[in-house]
């Protein structure tokens, strides 16, 4: 539909791509190439030089010349360089046997060089109707924006043209035309879809013209990935912001980041910067068909790029790959899971290695924080390039996950919030939030600090700040923090036991399985206090579990007398329920003997520890006691026996008061 059958121009006026001057003054059957300088056949002896480079060309005063001879005001002017002349000798050639009415072939590869070229040396109307600029043009709109694969090639050659290009609309324009067909229906697609050579070309349904391509093999919706993707990073940045414009999903704009980056920053997929820069060199190198300019003489790109820092002079290729990505920063998809997780650590691992502009990473941990559940412990293991003391990146991931914090509560907050509906996304699943991102992410800090424990340069507060910094709904077990606890505390045996307790506290004893309870009870690296802990909690668990289980029992035998026949039960009962049941209670009983082996060495430990405190007041006892105490305490308690033994006595016999309170008082009689 868009793409012509060859790079030539056809049914045109200009001669089916083949350029040639209705009027000049020197007739020639061509250019003779002698060394590193062009002469033109011809009978007449050239009086002009122009040098080019390394290149020269003896010419003839005339058009253009002659105008540069009379704007010099020295009519004895025979040589002149063009040495910021775009397109270089080979545009210049183009032009100069166009002057000459030789014919020019017009490609996408040349076609753009040679309307720079044109637009340098005033080839305009004003000299001579049909001139360069305006054939230039028409092919152009013509033939290049009209095929996809043109539109590719012409804006690869327009990688070394820069600022004629840009201040041309060449680049604007090959842009918007991509872009325009990227977002066509990829059922209309009928054009050649890859400015590779065939042999490489990924789809074998671009020789189909002239049947429909519903008949063939069905266009994929990445089709103009591999094609967007050999282009430079700043003519990426234009057709992915054209695209933008246009409506695509994003979920098919982040696949196409993702590719990109694949390609030109090896170090994605591999450990540090790679050394190459993909399949065609350095981004600002040379590659493709039409080649490109290094990054040093390039001058145009994004003028929105932050630069970063510079404490050390990076190389010419970290300097690219530092762009590249902090382009590919700027044009990432605002929504939620528009690339994934994975791609976006790797990407900030790079990005602090590389030491990108600080705002730029900020954003970039931001929107890590956005998809954290969905990062795995390999993406997190960032290291420091901070010259830090620790080995990996604590504090970035610290940053990252009080991002994911803040996420959270934005979202519970506004509940209806949608940042897109579900049938836009493009795995096809919907990533939970809420309690369930919350345990994933528990899940994950507690393997991140097992990890990182084993630094010795790891400082206790880090990894206490850390530990602390999720909510305690986060976590239902404390498995994996009693494993980095552990993990801390072997590879820092020199801590304090003020330091160790102080440890332990971000761990909840009662949210200890049985196996990690029974591990921390044999641990002599915990504290004696968090031991008695754990088998406090242990015990409360065995007396919980005894109880139900008594009451469990106590229900099944009051419901055994209602049941007339167990076999009639068992035989009306499923044969996978009553194998179920088995199962089951084997695990019951397993528990059971389990909890009674606990309980027992609980008991023992107990009594254990009261003959060790009886022992221990026994010795204290001793050592404080003396010669002359003792005899004291003798006597005083000599004493007390005395008064005893004295009060028994006292007590069986009858005193005065008592022999006169019992005998009967005698009266006096009166004689009177």
């Amino acid at each position: 539909m868009w793409d012509s059958e060859s790079e030539l121009v056809g049914g045109r006026d200009y001669g089916n791509g083949v350029l040639g001057s209705s009027k000049h003054g020197v007739k020639t059957d061509g250019f003779e190439l002698r060394g590193q300088s062009w002469y033109v056949t011809t009978d007449i002896p050239s009086d002009f030089l122009v040098q080019i480079g390394d290149v020269s060309f003896h010419l003839h005063k005339s058009g253009k010349m002659n105008r540069i001879i009379y704007e010099s005001h020295n009519a004895d002017l025979n040589k002149i360089a063009f040495d910021d002349l775009p397109g270089g000798p080979e545009a210049f050639e183009l032009a100069a046997k166009f002057c000459y009415g030789i014919a020019v072939d017009l490609t996408a590869a040349n076609i753009s060089g040679l309307r720079c070229a044109a637009e340098y040396l005033e080839m305009t109307e004003d000299l001579e109707e049909g001139n360069l600029i305006f054939k230039t043009e028409a092919f152009l709109s013509y033939v290049v924006l009209s095929s996809w694969r043109d539109s590719i090639i012409v804006l690869k050659s327009c990688e070394k043209l820069s600022p004629w290009a840009e201040n041309l609309q060449i680049v604007r324009r090959c842009s918007e035309s991509i872009a325009w067909k990227a977002c066509a229906n990829p059922k209309g697609i009928k054009w050649a879809y890859t400015g590779k050579p065939p042999k490489v070309s990924s789809p074998k349904w671009n020789e189909m013209k002239d049947s429909s391509p519903s008949r063939g093999q069905q266009v994929p919706p990445d089709w103009w990935f591999e094609d967007a993707a050999i282009l430079r990073i700043d003519h990426f940045v234009r057709v992915i912001t054209a695209i933008k414009v246009k409506g695509m999903r994003f979920e098919l704009i982040g696949a196409a980041i993702m590719q990109y980056a694949t390609k030109w920053l090896p170090g994605l997929i591999k450990d540090g910067v790679g050394t190459g820069m993909g399949d065609e060199g350095s981004n600002c190198g040379n590659g493709g068909s039409s080649g490109s300019s290094s990054s040093g003489t390039w001058k145009g790109g994004l003028h929105m790029i932050v630069a970063g820092t510079k404490d050390e002079p990076p190389t010419v290729q970290a300097k690219d790959q530092r762009m590249i990505i902090e382009s590919l920063i700027s044009i990432i998809p605002p929504q939620k899971d528009s690339v994934s997780c994975s791609f976006l650590l790797r990407l900030l691992r790079m990005a602090n290695m590389l030491k990108v502009a600080p705002a730029l990473v900020t954003e970039l941990e931001k929107r890590v924080g956005m998809q954290f559940e969905q990062a795995t412990l390999a993406d997190l293991l960032i290291p420091s390039y901070n010259k830090s003391e620790t080995l990996y990146d604590v504090d970035l991931v610290q940053r990252l996950l009080e991002h994911f914090l803040v996420q959270e509560q934005t979202d519970s907050s506004s509940p209806s919030r949608q940042s897109f509906p579900e049938k836009h996304l493009y795995d096809g699943t919907q990533r939970g939030n809420g309690p369930n991102a919350k345990m994933r992410v528990a899940r994950l800090v507690d393997s991140y600090l097992t990890e990182v424990s084993r630094d010795r340069n790891l400082s206790l507060t880090k990894f206490q700040v850390l530990a602390e910094a999720l909510p305690e709904s986060a976590r239902t077990c404390d498995d994996g923090l009693y494993r980095a606890i552990d993990s801390y505390l072997k590879a820092h045996p020199t801590l304090s036991e003020h330091e160790r307790k102080r440890l332990c506290r971000v761990m909840d004893c009662q949210k200890l399985s049985i196996d990690a309870c029974l591990h921390a009870a044999q641990n002599e690296r915990l504290p004696l206090r968090i031991v008695v802990q754990v088998l406090f909690s242990e015990q409360v668990k065995i007396s919980n579990a005894i109880a139900n289980n008594t009451l469990k029992e106590a229900g099944e035998s009051q419901y055994q007398p209602m049941i007339s026949n167990r076999k009639t039960l068992l035989e009306g009962t499923p044969q996978s329920f009553q194998e179920g049941w088995t199962a089951a209670k084997k695990d019951i009983n397993t528990l059971k003997f389990e909890l009674e082996s606990m309980k027992a060495k609980y008991i023992e430990l107990q009594n254990d520890m009261e003959i060790l405190q009886r022992q221990f007041e026994k010795m204290s006892k001793q050592k404080q006691t003396s010669a002359w105490t003792s005899g004291w305490k003798k006597l005083s308690k000599l004493t007390k026996m005395t008064n005893i033994e004295t009060h028994d006595i006292g007590s069986q016999l009858p005193t005065a008061s008592d022999q006169t309170r019992k005998t009967p008082r005698r009266w006096r009689n009166s004689i009177s």
